[in-house]
C-alpha cells in the first residue's frame, strides 16, 4: 500500500482520491479551507450542471485549443460515466431541454454528503485547514496547519488546487509560485462591461431570453442578463474567450444581438407593418413582437436612443443590434479561469516533467470551456487520469 497525498478538496482531487483509495492506496486529502467541495456547492446553487448530453465529438470541441490533449481523457471518462457515477451515489439525473444534465435534486449537497461517506468508507483521510506551502529542500511537502508547519513525504502527489476564480472559495492560484511554466490566469465565463445609460442600468437583473449573440463568425443562442456594469449569462459565456481576447488586445469588442432569432427579417417587417394607430413605438413593439421593456431599451442603446420608424429598418435593428463591450469583469468574479499549468510541462499521465511523482488535475491545467457541464466533466476526467498515472508509476495496473 502506497501513501498518496491529494492536495485540493474539489471535484478533481476528491475523484482522484476515490480512484486511488479504491485501488488500495492510503490517501490523504489536504485542503486549506474549513471544509471541502466549496466550489461544487456554489455550482449547486444553479442546479449543479454535471455534464452535457451532446455527441462526444461536439462535446470535446468545446475545449478549443486544449481539445486534443483532453480528448483521450474524455474518452476514458465520458459524460455517461459521470452520470453513472452520480447515480451510483444515489443521485438520479435528468437531461434538460438544452441537453444539460442535472441531478434530480438540483442540489450539490446531497451528492457531496454521499460522496464524502463513500470516501470515508474507502479509508480516505481528509485534513482541512491545511495549506500547502510548496516543497522543502529535501522534496517534502510543506503545510501550514493551526498547530504549526508540518512536512509530509508521500510516495506520490496529486495537485488539484483549482484555478484562480472565486478565491474566497479556496482556489486563489497561489500555488503558481511553486511551479514552473505556469501560464498567467485570465477570467473565463465572466461578465463584460458596457457603458450603459442610467436608464439601462435600471434594468439590472433583467433577463434577455431566447436571443442569439454573434461575435465575428460565431453565433450562440441562449440567454443573457443585464447587470449594472454590463452583461453576463450563458450565451455570453459561450463567447467569452474570443470576446475577452478582443477586448484585451483592441480595448473593446462589438457583440451583435438578434432579439428574435426564430423570425426572419421579412416576418418581422410584416408584423411591424401592421397599423399601430396612436400607439407609441414601444407599445407597438410590445404588442406586435412581444418585446419586453429591457429588450426595447437595449435596442435604443444599440441605436443611440433613436429607433428607426420604417418597418424594414426596425426589423433589421431587431435582428442585428450592436452592443459595444468595453471591459472584462475581474478574475475574482469569473465562474472559471483560463491559464495555469501548461500541457507542455506535463506528460500524457498529467505528471510534471520536472517533478516525477507529482501529478496535476482539474482547473490547475491550462484549459477553459463554457458553462453547460463542460467544466465539471473535464475536472472529473483529469482527476481520473492523474490517479491512473499515479497507479502506473507505483506499479499498479489502473482499472479499465
Amino acid at each position: 500500500m502506497a501513501a498518496v497525498a491529494v492536495i485540493g478538496g474539489g471535484p478533481a482531487g476528491l475523484f482522484a482520491a476515490e480512484t486511488l483509495a479504491a485501488a488500495g492506496h492510503a490517501v490523504t486529502v489536504y485542503d486549506r479551507m474549513p471544509s471541502v467541495g466549496r466550489k461544487l456547492l456554489m455550482a449547486g446553487r444553479g442546479g449543479l450542471n454535471l455534464t452535457h448530453s451532446e455527441d462526444l465529438e461536439a462535446f470535446a470541441a468545446r475545449y478549443g485549443g486544449a481539445a486534443a490533449r483532453l480528448r483521450p481523457m474524455l474518452d476514458a471518462f465520458p459524460p455517461a460515466a459521470l452520470i453513472a457515477w452520480a447515480e451510483g451515489l444515489g443521485q438520479p439525473t435528468f437531461t434538460g431541454s438544452s441537453g444539460r444534465v442535472f441531478p434530480r435534486s438540483l442540489k450539490a449537497s446531497p451528492l457531496l454528503r454521499a460522496w464524502l461517506a463513500r470516501l470515508a468508507g474507502l479509508g480516505v483521510t481528509i485534513r482541512t485547514r491545511t495549506e500547502w506551502l510548496g516543497w522543502a529542500d529535501d522534496g517534502a511537502l510543506r503545510f501550514r496547519t493551526p498547530d504549526g508547519e508540518i512536512a509530509v513525504n508521500p510516495d506520490a502527489t496529486v495537485l488539484a488546487l483549482g484555478g484562480a476564480s472565486w478565491p474566497k472559495l479556496g482556489s486563489d492560484g497561489a500555488w503558481a509560485a511553486w511551479l514552473e511554466g505556469v501560464i498567467p490566469f485570465r477570467p473565463a465565463n465572466m461578465g463584460f462591461d458596457v457603458g450603459w445609460s442610467p436608464v439601462m442600468q435600471g434594468f439590472a437583473g433583467q433577463p434577455l431570453k431566447n436571443i442569439a449573440l454573434t461575435f465575428r463568425d460565431h453565433t450562440v443562442r441562449g440567454e443573457a442578463m443585464v447587470t449594472r456594469h454590463g452583461l453576463e449569462g450563458g450565451a455570453l459565456y459561450a463567447l467569452s474567450a474570443p470576446l475577452r481576447d478582443a477586448v484585451t488586445v483592441e480595448g473593446a469588442a462589438t457583440l451583435t444581438f438578434d432579439l428574435r432569432p426564430e423570425m426572419t427579417p421579412g416576418a418581422l417587417t410584416a408584423r411591424l407593418s401592421r397599423p399601430k394607430a396612436a400607439q407609441s413605438l414601444s407599445t407597438h413593439l410590445r404588442k406586435a413582437l412581444k418585446l419586453s421593456p429591457v429588450e426595447i431599451n437595449l435596442l435604443r442603446e444599440a441605436q443611440g436612443k433613436t429607433l428607426p420608424t420604417e418597418p424594414g429598418g426596425l426589423a433589421r435593428a431587431i435582428k442585428a443590434a450592436p452592443i459595444r463591450l468595453t471591459g472584462v469583469q475581474p478574475l475574482a468574479r469569473a465562474i472559471s479561469s483560463a491559464g495555469g499549468v501548461a500541457f507542455a510541462t506535463i506528460d500524457d499521465d498529467l505528471m510534471l516533467k520536472d517533478r516525477p511523482g507529482v501529478f496535476v488535475a482539474g482547473e490547475m491545467l491550462d484549459w477553459e470551456a463554457p458553462t453547460g457541464g463542460y467544466l465539471l466533466q473535464a475536472t472529473f476526467a483529469t482527476g481520473l487520469t492523474a490517479a491512473r498515472g499515479v497507479m502506473k508509476r507505483l506499479g499498479a495496473a489502473p482499472p479499465s
